[in-house]
């Protein structure tokens, strides 16, 4: 391992790893993405909520989602690649700032971390 990964940012944990475009540290379970300090859970300084990628999202965009995600009382989940129609931009619950209709789950909020914009 040549790789210098950061440290995680909420429990200084050694041991993060890379996941796709995201860090996750094994030992708390945060997940960030390494493309600089981004403050808590993709909201900039300005107040702009970004993507994985750094895109800047909007009310009404469309988005996939980047990583498969388990959904609690759902046996298979939400499969990286489903694409997300017509997101609300709320100011969520634990980081969850993307208000959204998934078809096969219902109403739900994501991140906007495990998203990108389409």
């Amino acid at each position: 391992m040549t790789e210098n990964l950061p440290p995680c940012p909420e429990c200084s944990s050694a041991y993060t790893y890379e996941m796709g475009v995201l860090l996750i540290c094994p030992e708390c379970g945060h997940e960030w993405s390494p493309a600089g300090a981004e403050p808590a859970e993709g909201a900039g300084e300005d107040g702009v909520i970004r993507d994985s990628v750094g895109n800047v999202l909007a009310d009404g965009d469309t988005v996939t989602v980047v990583k498969s995600l388990k959904v609690k009382g759902h046996p298979t989940g939400i499969k990286a690649g489903t694409k997300v129609r017509n997101i609300r931009l709320v100011q969520g619950v634990a980081g969850h700032d993307i208000d959204c209709k998934i078809e096969g789950f219902g109403a739900m909020q994501l991140k906007s971390s495990v998203v990108r914009k389409a």
